[in-house]
């Protein structure tokens, strides 16, 4: 139900609600509960512990290990413990606010790194390594010290590191069912990161996705919980090492993270940070199928969830927690959680939440916000609302990982064994490995007329914007948090795929040519066309359905080409299986390449013949695009390839023509705010100015100081012209009637992004803003980039969410992602407007 805008008041525009909204929502959300349980008892969010089975833990008490705990206990302050469970993003502490907060261990998340240089060289990752080390041990008069530790997302190789090896993500990983070759992986991944000094990885992610929508389906191995079960133990040990042998935890392993603990697999509607709706027994069978293996390979730290389990966040769940992680499972390291997810536990904010701590989680990962809970934990320990005797618990857990892993003992990192070492980065036997991965993760769809394997003698096109485009096959968590905003050069150590590609072909005496549009002089004999989805990572890669964006035309590239006789192999790059089926249809040869990395020579070598398909589907493939709930198992289970499919080269029959009724081509992405010249997703265009209704734009509307008409840029009436006259100010606005949190989009790189063209410049300042209510708003002048894009054509501008977050928007209540107005004279045309990465790559 819509809201509608009656006027001006202040600074905001007001709309009337239906007072029914609120219970209409309730109502739903009611629904949705009694859906699930139909004929089943009750949802309860209360797990109990006796109903899940009972583990031992994989290692004897060390009484040595436990005097030392009870003697650093004994000697810490209060404020010394308070330390050692927050821990502090990169972007937002320094070595002294380690040494001054006594804070046990920082991290860098997804675009956090050393002098906030995203592509800072592998050495500054050292010396800033060093110097958190040296500041957590500078003498503090007679205080006991201890050293901290560094936590990463080293989620498919040392992913954050300038010229690392990049593996294949989870989801590629799964297709290849083969666990050695995770444990090989997690092995190489360890030692990399060691080379930069860094202890502690937060991986490996255990969940089981069951919903395609949600945008980190890439990050589990599959929709079946016995293929993660299977990795998850191997990969705990590549990364830790075997329990028992010298070099667990030292050397050249490092700690492990098994996450997100538990469901996040399984949110409603597939969205990030939403709440599973399960029983108690399919939480424990499906969705916490891989902690056993994990626990019982040594794992020593688990991650709490973001998201719910039936209607009650992870983040405060004791009975989870407390009751079958720690009690009945027996788990002796320790919880952290997930960024500022403790702000989310009813009655807490990020800087304050016993709560959390009470419920079982013992470090706080607390970005930007330690400092404020810093004091504010110390204070509920002194006025007893979080006691003294779960604090010791959580510090002494804390210490247990510490002691086991001999940071006390192992000096600076920069002196710890292969620190420096960079040789070891990409080194030839790791990038072996990443190839080897490759080739075993790519799933054959569809070889009609045998046209693969591809003749390396032969004349190759090469085409589609993945082909020479590593960011695009390497995906999200990929130097930044989106896995954008990266160039050519930042990849020194990897080979794209149509490098792989004019590699085999030289070689076997043949011609490649890259042509990313498809067109060519000398008929080739083979296309091999290389798209898929542009990187994308947690919530910025949600969606409403599992049909492939095709925002490139890539289907008329490919269908050109059919047209013209040319047999075309399509290679697809995606995190998910996806509605594809025009584009198979279009193809003699599709290949799900998932998101395969860093090593595009492992894709060449399958497509000439060098090795043989073996990959199978870790998740169903959709038949339609509205199949977005699709799980071996499920009532109606009708994929279009079922889970664990998979052709070889000797796999004989062609497929047959695919159904192609689906959604429209031009339909909005993820992020989209206004395209194709009407806003997007449920949401309303309007010119407003004081003193006057504001009038909906459809194709035109008009005010005394504004107007608003239709114009072509691709197509017909596909932007709005809005010309400003003053002197009266004036806006363009978007609506969003059910109002919007957009904090963790403003807490990394992504922007406000508009298409645009400047026909005449602005006279006056131009804000453009987000609201937040009455009163409410983060107002950035843009005039300066309006004049600089004047009589340039069409172009774009972005200003980063955080900048329009700093001044003065609450992100977490946006009704107005949009609005860009003046007093003074100015005339553009908009073609469209979104929430991505600046570099436009989303």
């Amino acid at each position: 139900m819509r809201g509608v805008i009656v006027g001006r008041q202040g600074a905001s525009w007001l709309i009337a609600r239906p007072l029914a909204a609120a219970a209409l929502a309730l109502s739903v959300g009611a629904c949705a509960v009694s859906a699930h349980a139909a004929g089943a008892a009750p949802l309860s969010a209360v797990a109990d512990p006796a109903t899940w089975p009972a583990l031992q833990p994989p290692l004897a008490v060390d009484p040595a290990i436990e005097r030392r705990i009870d003697a650093l206990l004994a000697a810490m302050t209060t404020e010394q413990k308070v330390g050692q469970i927050i821990q502090g993003d990169l972007a937002s502490i320094t070595p002294q606010d380690v040494y001054d907060y006594h804070l046990g261990s920082v991290f860098n998340g997804g675009n956090s790194s050393p002098g906030n240089d995203e592509f800072a060289p592998a050495s500054a990752w050292l010396k800033a390594a060093d110097a958190f080390y040296d500041a957590s041990m500078r003498p503090n008069g007679k205080l006991v010290r201890i050293p901290s530790i560094w936590g990463s997302d080293a989620v498919h190789g040392h992913n954050n590191i300038v010229g690392a090896t990049l593996f294949p993500h989870n989801i590629a990983l799964g297709a290849t069912r083969d666990p050695e070759l995770v444990r090989r992986i997690g092995a190489a991944t360890a030692l990399e990161m060691r080379v930069t000094g860094l202890d502690w990885t937060f991986a490996p992610t255990l969940t089981v996705v069951r919903d395609d929508r949600w945008g980190r389906t890439y990050e589990g191995f599959g929709e079946d919980p016995a293929i993660t079960a299977s990795f998850a133990g191997p990969l705990v040990e590549g990364l830790q090492g075997r329990i028992g042998d010298k070099d667990w935890l030292r050397g050249a392993r490092i700690i492990a993270t098994a996450k997100h603990f538990v469901g996040d697999g399984g949110t409603t509607g597939g969205k990030d940070q939403g709440d599973t709706l399960a029983s108690e027994a399919e939480l424990r069978t499906v969705y916490a199928a891989g902690y056993p293996a994990a626990l019982q390979a040594g794992v020593q730290v688990v991650m709490a969830s973001f998201s719910s389990w039936n209607g009650v966040k992870l983040h405060g769940n004791a009975s989870l927690l407390t009751g079958v992680l720690k009690d009945r499972w027996k788990f002796d390291g320790f919880i952290v959680g997930d960024w500022n997810g403790h702000g989310q536990v009813p009655g807490c904010t990020v800087d304050h939440c016993a709560a959390s701590v009470r419920a079982g989680l013992d470090i706080f990962m607390a970005p930007d916000s330690w400092k404020g809970l810093w004091h504010n934990t110390l204070a509920d320990v002194k006025s007893g609302a979080l006691p003294m005797a779960r604090l010791d618990d959580a510090v002494r857990r804390v210490l247990r990982v510490k002691l086991r892993a001999g940071v006390f003992e192992a000096g600076r990192p920069s002196t710890r064994p292969f620190a420096g070492d960079w040789s070891r980065l990409a080194s030839p036997e790791h990038r072996a490995l990443a190839r080897e991965a490759v080739r075993k993760s790519l799933v054959l769809l569809k070889n009609n007329d045998g046209v693969l394997p591809l003749r390396p003698g032969a004349r190759i096109l090469v085409a589609g914007d993945g082909a020479d485009n590593v960011a695009k096959q390497a995906g999200g968590w990929t130097l930044t948090w989106q896995g954008t905003g990266t160039r050519p050069e930042h990849f020194p150590n990897a080979q794209s795929i149509w490098r792989g590609i004019e590699e085999a072909v030289a070689a076997g005496g043949g011609s490649a040519t890259l042509s990313t549009d498809g067109s060519w002089k000398t008929r080739p004999d083979a296309a091999i066309v290389v798209f898929g989805e542009d990187p994308y990572a947690e919530f910025q890669g949600d969606r409403a359905d599992v049909a492939f964006n095709d925002t490139r035309d890539t289907l008329a590239m490919m269908q050109r080409l059919q047209q013209q006789g040319v047999p075309v192999v399509a290679v697809f790059l995606s995190g998910r299986p996806l509605w594809v089926n025009r584009e198979i249809n279009a193809a003699t040869a599709f290949v799900a390449a998932w998101l395969p990395g860093s090593e595009g020579g492992g894709v060449a070598d399958l497509l000439f013949g060098k090795s043989d398909f073996s990959g199978t589907l870790p998740y169903s493939w959709p038949r339609r695009a509205d199949q977005v709930v699709l799980n071996k198992g499920d009532a109606g289970y009708d994929p279009l390839f079922a889970l664990g499919f998979g052709r070889t080269l000797a796999t004989a029959g062609n497929l047959g023509a695919l159904p192609e009724d689906g959604p429209s081509a031009d339909r909005a992405a993820p992020g989209t705010l206004f395209t194709a010249g009407r806003a997007a997703g449920g949401r309303q265009l309007f010119i407003a100015t004081d003193g006057m209704a504001p009038q909906s734009v459809e194709l035109a509307a008009t005010l005394p100081s504004l107007q608003a008409r239709a114009a072509d840029r691709s197509a017909q009436e596909d932007s709005r012209r809005f010309t400003w006259t003053g002197p009266a100010m004036a806006s363009v606005l978007i609506r969003e009637p059910a109002g919007r949190d957009l904090q963790r989009e403003a807490n990394g790189e992504l922007a406000l992004i508009i298409d645009l063209r400047v026909d005449a410049p602005p006279t006056a300042a131009v804000p453009l803003m987000m609201r937040c209510g009455d009163g409410c708003a983060g107002s950035v002048d843009v005039a300066p980039q309006l004049r600089a894009a004047a009589g340039k054509g069409w172009t774009r501008i972005a200003v980063p969410l955080a900048r329009i977050a700093a001044a003065g928007a609450d992100m977490a209540r946006i009704d107005t992602p949009f609005e860009l107005g003046t007093a003074g004279r100015l005339d553009l045309t908009i073609s469209g407007i979104r929430i991505g990465s600046a570099d436009g790559a989303r």
